[in-house]
C-alpha cells in the first residue's frame, strides 16, 4: 500500500521503532498513525539520497559552508542545492558534515 503525504505529496515511510506503528512523511512533519492491521508489508528499496545527487562523488566538488551539524556540531558542512520542486518554489539544500567522522546528511 502506497501512502502520500496530504501536506507536500511526499511518499510516507513506515516508523516501527516506537509502540506504535506510524507513517512518517520525510519531508515534512507530517506523521499518519496505523490505526488497522497490515496484512501484507511489501516495501519496494528506495534509492539512497547519494544515488539520486549523483553517487558519492557528487560530495569532491561540492562547496564548503558554515553550518552547525546536528549531529556532532561541527561547525562546517558541504552543501549542494538542487530544484526538487516547480520551477516556482525555492531550491532544496542538502548538506553533509564535514567531519570525516561523522559525515551526517541533512536537507533544509
Amino acid at each position: 500500500m502506497l501512502t502520500f503525504c496530504p501536506e507536500c505529496g511526499s511518499l510516507l515511510q513506515l516508523d516501527n521503532s516506537g509502540e506504535v506503528n506510524r507513517f512518517l512523511c520525510p519531508s515534512c512533519p507530517y506523521a499518519l498513525p496505523v490505526t488497522r492491521m497490515i496484512s501484507s508489508k511489501f516495501c519496494p528499496k528506495l534509492k539512497d539520497l547519494d544515488e539520486v545527487l549523483g553517487g558519492p562523488s557528487a560530495w569532491e566538488n561540492a562547496q564548503i559552508t558554515d553550518e552547525r551539524c546536528p549531529r556532532c556540531s561541527h561547525d562546517r558542512a558541504y552543501f549542494m542545492q538542487l530544484q526538487t520542486r516547480s520551477a516556482d518554489e525555492p531550491m532544496t539544500t542538502f548538506y553533509r558534515c564535514a567531519n570525516k567522522e561523522c559525515a551526517h546528511r541533512w536537507k533544509e
